[in-house]
C-alpha cells in the first residue's frame, strides 16, 4: 500500500486552545506543511498499512478507508495526553461556532479523568447549570449508554442534539451516596459572557462566565455602567471567575490588561519556537488602582487561570475561593486540507513568576470553601434570647438596619462572595481611601 504525505498548503490561521475541550484563541501559522527533521519510521508504516489491510479483508463487517485513518489518527493523538485530539471535519466546525457565543447544546464543559467524563464546569444560564449540574460531577451514562471508556469526543456527541429534544445524565457526585439522574432539555446556548451589579454601594460585582470574542469589550462597559450607577469612582471591585472554564486566550490577556499598567501577563514555552511567546501589559488600569478580590474554585480553568494568576502575581488583586483546576497546557488546532484539524499540546503556560499551573493550579490568598450557611445561623447565631428561662424584654423590638438584612441574606446565599466584599472593605480603609 502506497503511503503518501501531502505538501500541500495549510490554512493561514493556527487556533490555540486556552482549554482543552473547546474554546480556542487565534495566533499565526506556517502555511505549508514543515519538512519532516527526521526519517519516518517507515517499518512502523508498513505496520499500519498492514494492519489496515488485514482490517478491511478479514473484520466481521466491511469498514472504509477513511473511518480505519481517522480511528488512526485518533488513538495516535489520545495516546500523548488527554487535550491533544483530531478533529473531523464537523467537530471543527463546532469548535469554531462556539466562540460566536452563540451555540446548541446542555451548556457544559466536560473533560476526562482517568477515563470517566467529567464536569469542569457548567455555564451560566445553560440548561446545565439551571438543573444544579457542578464542577466535578462525573457523567456515568447519557440515556442508556454508559460512558466507561469511551472517547471524550463519542461522549460529547452523545450530549448534543437538537434544540428542544431531551437527555438524561446519570451523575456520580463527590459526597453523594450513589448516581442520581439530570433529565435536561437541550437548548440553543447564548453566552452572555460578561454580568455585573453593584452588590453595595461603591463596591462592584463583575462575572465573566467564558472568556470569548466580545469578552474584553463587555468588561469596559460593564465597568463604565456600574461608574455610571455608582455615581462616582468604585472603592473596589470584585472580580467572579468560579465555573470559568477559559475561553480565548487573547481575551483573557485583554482583561488582565485592563487592569494592569505594566508587567508580564503571561509566557508560554514548548519545543517549536512559534509555540513559545510573552505577554507584557500595557499602561492605563481602567479602576485607577481601586483594589481588586477575584473569586476562584475548582471549576476556574486554563484563560481564567492565566487572568488569576496574573493579577495575583503582578499584585493587582488578592485571590480568594478554593483552588482552581490545573489545566496549564496550550493546544494549537492546525487545520488540515481535507477540513479537519489536528488539536495538539505545543507548549505549558506559565504566570508572571514562571510558575506553571498544569496539574497544580492556582492556590488562593485566601481559601474560602464554598458552602451556604443556614438563615438562622447567620442571621442571629446564639443569643440570650435563644436561652431558655431568660428575662425577657417587654421594649419594642427595633428592626435591624436594612443593609445589615441584606449581609445576612448575601452570606446566606453566597458566603464567598460576602468574605470578598469583606476584604475590599478592609482594604479600602488600610489604603485611605
Amino acid at each position: 500500500m502506497l503511503v503518501h504525505f501531502s505538501k500541500s498548503a495549510f490554512w493561514t490561521a493556527v487556533l490555540v486552545l486556552a482549554l482543552g475541550a473547546t474554546p480556542f484563541a487565534f495566533a499565526a501559522a506556517p502555511t505549508t506543511v514543515p519538512a519532516a527533521t527526521t526519517a519516518l519510521p517507515w517499518q512502523q508504516v508498513k505496520l499500519l498499512a498492514d494492519v489496515m489491510q488485514l482490517v478491511k479483508q478479514d473484520y466481521v463487517a466491511p469498514v472504509d478507508d477513511t473511518t480505519l485513518i481517522n480511528s488512526a489518527i485518533r488513538g495516535m493523538l489520545a495516546g500523548l495526553d488527554p487535550h491533544s485530539d483530531y478533529l473531523d471535519k464537523s467537530e471543527f466546525q463546532q469548535l469554531q461556532i462556539i466562540t460566536t457565543d452563540r451555540f446548541g447544546g446542555l451548556g457544559l464543559e466536560v473533560t476526562q479523568q482517568d477515563g470517566a467524563v467529567t464536569v469542569v464546569s457548567p455555564i451560566d444560564g445553560t440548561p446545565a447549570a439551571k438543573a444544579g449540574m457542578q464542577s466535578g460531577d462525573v457523567i456515568l451514562r447519557v440515556n442508556n449508554t454508559a460512558l466507561d471508556g469511551m472517547p471524550l469526543d463519542q461522549a460529547v456527541a452523545l450530549m448534543r442534539g437538537q434544540p428542544g429534544t431531551t437527555v438524561t445524565l446519570l451523575v456520580l457526585r463527590r459526597g453523594a451516596s450513589k448516581p442520581f439522574s439530570f433529565t435536561l432539555t437541550r437548548a440553543e446556548v447564548h453566552l452572555t459572557s460578561v454580568r455585573s451589579r453593584l452588590p453595595q454601594p461603591g463596591y462592584g460585582y463583575l462575572r465573566i462566565s467564558q472568556f470569548s470574542e466580545d469578552t474584553a469589550d463587555g468588561v469596559r462597559d460593564a465597568l463604565q455602567a456600574l461608574v455610571k450607577q455608582n455615581h462616582g469612582a468604585l472603592k473596589g471591585l470584585v472580580l467572579d471567575l468560579r465555573n470559568n472554564p477559559g475561553g480565548l486566550l487573547d481575551a483573557a490577556v485583554d482583561v488582565s490588561d485592563d487592569f494592569l499598567n505594566s508587567g508580564v501577563i503571561v509566557s508560554a514555552r514548548g519545543r517549536a519556537p512559534e509555540s513559545n511567546f510573552l505577554r507584557h501589559a500595557t499602561p492605563g488600569d481602567i479602576l485607577n488602582g481601586a483594589p481588586m478580590v477575584v473569586l476562584v474554585n475548582a471549576g476556574t480553568a486554563s484563560a481564567a487561570e492565566i487572568t488569576a494568576g496574573a493579577l495575583k502575581d503582578d499584585h493587582r488583586a488578592l485571590i480568594l475561593g478554593t483552588r482552581t483546576f490545573g489545566k496549564g497546557s496550550v493546544q494549537t488546532v492546525i487545520p488540515l486540507p481535507e477540513g479537519g484539524a489536528l488539536k495538539l499540546t505545543t507548549s505549558l503556560y506559565y504566570t508572571p513568576s514562571g510558575h506553571s499551573i498544569q496539574a497544580e493550579g492556582i492556590i488562593p490568598d485566601i481559601v474560602v470553601p464554598e458552602f451556604k450557611l443556614n438563615a438562622p445561623a447567620v442571621a442571629e447565631g446564639l443569643t440570650e434570647a435563644n436561652l431558655e428561662g431568660h428575662f425577657a424584654n417587654n421594649a419594642p423590638v427595633a428592626e435591624a438596619p436594612g443593609n445589615l438584612r441584606a449581609d445576612e441574606q448575601l452570606a446566606q446565599q453566597d458566603f464567598q462572595l460576602y468574605e470578598a466584599l469583606n476584604v475590599l472593605k478592609g482594604l479600602t480603609i488600610a489604603g485611605g481611601n
